[in-house]
């Protein structure tokens, strides 16, 4: 247990945990980073590995409702919903399929934007100096399309992008051909986004900012967060299973296990999780250059260190649930439906597959800012699928926030009391 002198308290070691703790320790502050389990090991690890400026669309969108149905009836689908798991989902559901009105994905998307623009900058700053500054890429990414009707069907995005001054290329069915020879040529146009980047290793990543936050004098404590003790508004102490720990403040940055300690702090919020699912083919035979999403198969095809990572899916499952692998195995048919260079027959060995809980929102904004009960105690958690993305500049609004500084970004759009 740390010393009795109050520190700041991070609640949570994924990418925004750990950038808080990180940013924290670099102004002087005393931090003691905690955690259950090691440093990314969580939702942090089994991400895409994409650092996207282009991400300002949430995934609630005009029409969403009329394509929610068909991806449920279809075993392959993008989208699955465990049926049992329905009646705790269904309020979450209901707020999803309303947040997705035209006029709230403008004002969504306008908030998203300012929380990822210059991403890789961000990611960059936050890692130098440390191991894991080498992993950042930034060569640009890829939206393949299998159809003129495909590519056509995203103006909102696509207007939306240009009002922010996102830049991207339409690329031709030629053009595409060199750029990604081993992608099937049944994909037509395509789309880069040279903005873009990527972390050829997220894990290692966020232990390289672990062991940076280590070394600058910050306390890494294995433990589970229980409750808060709240004297005169003021959070002085948090109840671990290891004891009673003193705190100057706190950041709630535990992911998709953040909402009960969040109702403690006064504020209802409906988190839940969006199972996500990756396999991993190493010394792949085939596969992208860059980053590549298809807007058919909703999945991410990224090349990193440990070989072909393969990322997509939502299961609507809660925690409790068995994984469901067939979900990952889906993921291994499209890779090869992608790229017909992969083998159909992979050896097991070769291929790992990974199930994790992406923390998530109905208006796909995260929380970050003041807590309702406590001046002190601050939220930074619920970025969905942008949570890698997001993960440095949310660090550095939320030591901002936990040190007493102004946040470089009004943080209306993701109060808690939005809810």
């Amino acid at each position: 247990m740390a010393s009795n002198d109050p520190a700041i308290v991070i609640i949570g070691a994924g990418i925004v945990g750990v950038a808080t703790a990180l940013e924290l320790v670099r102004r002087g502050e005393k931090v003691v980073l905690m955690d259950p389990a090691p440093p990314g090991s969580g939702a942090s690890a089994g991400n895409a590995g994409c650092l996207n400026p282009s991400s300002i669309m949430p995934v609630s969108t005009p029409g969403v409702l009329w394509n929610v149905p068909k991806w449920l009836l279809d075993p392959d689908g993008p989208l699955v919903l465990r049926w049992s798991y329905l009646p705790t989902m269904f309020p979450w559901l209901m707020r999803f399929v309303t947040a997705g009105s035209e006029q709230k994905v403008r004002t969504q998307a306008q908030a998203l934007h300012a929380l990822v623009d210059g991403a890789v900058d961000a990611t960059r700053i936050l890692s130098a100096g440390t191991s894991a500054g080498a992993l950042v890429e930034h060569q640009g990414g890829l939206v393949v399309y299998q159809s003129q009707e495909s590519f056509d069907g995203e103006r909102l995005g696509m207007e939306l992008r240009a009002k922010m001054g996102i830049a991207v290329e339409e690329i031709s069915s030629e053009q595409l051909r060199t750029l990604e020879p081993d992608l099937s040529s049944n994909h037509v146009r395509a789309r880069f986004y040279r903005g873009n980047g990527h972390i050829v290793n997220p894990q290692r990543f966020i232990a390289g900012l672990a062991e940076a936050f280590m070394r600058a004098g910050g306390e890494i404590l294995v433990a589970k967060a229980l409750s808060f003790v709240i004297t005169d508004k003021r959070v002085t102490g948090i109840v671990t299973d290891r004891g009673e720990l003193p705190a100057k403040s706190v950041v709630l940055a535990a992911g998709a296990h953040s909402r009960s300690l969040a109702a403690q702090l006064g504020d209802n919020v409906p988190l839940d999780t969006e199972r996500g699912y990756h396999i991993m083919i190493a010394e792949a035979e085939a596969g992208p250059r860059l980053p590549t999403m298809s807007s058919e198969y909703k999945i991410v095809a990224t090349p990193m260190e440990t070989g072909l990572r393969v990322a997509g899916t939502v299961e609507l499952a809660g925690f409790t649930a068995q994984p469901r692998w067939e979900r990952a195995d889906r993921l291994v048919r499209l890779a090869r439906l992608m790229y017909p260079g992969l083998p159909e027959d992979l050896p097991q060995e070769r291929v790992s597959r990974w199930m994790g809980f992406r923390p998530s929102l109905p208006d796909s904004l995260p929380v970050i800012g003041a807590s309702r009960l406590a001046a002190n105690a601050f939220h930074a958690y619920g970025h969905g699928h942008v949570g890698l993305t997001a993960g440095a500049r949310t660090g550095r609004i939320a030591a901002d926030l936990a040190s007493g500084r102004r946040p470089e970004i009004d943080l209306a759009p993701y109060s808690a009391q939005r809810f």
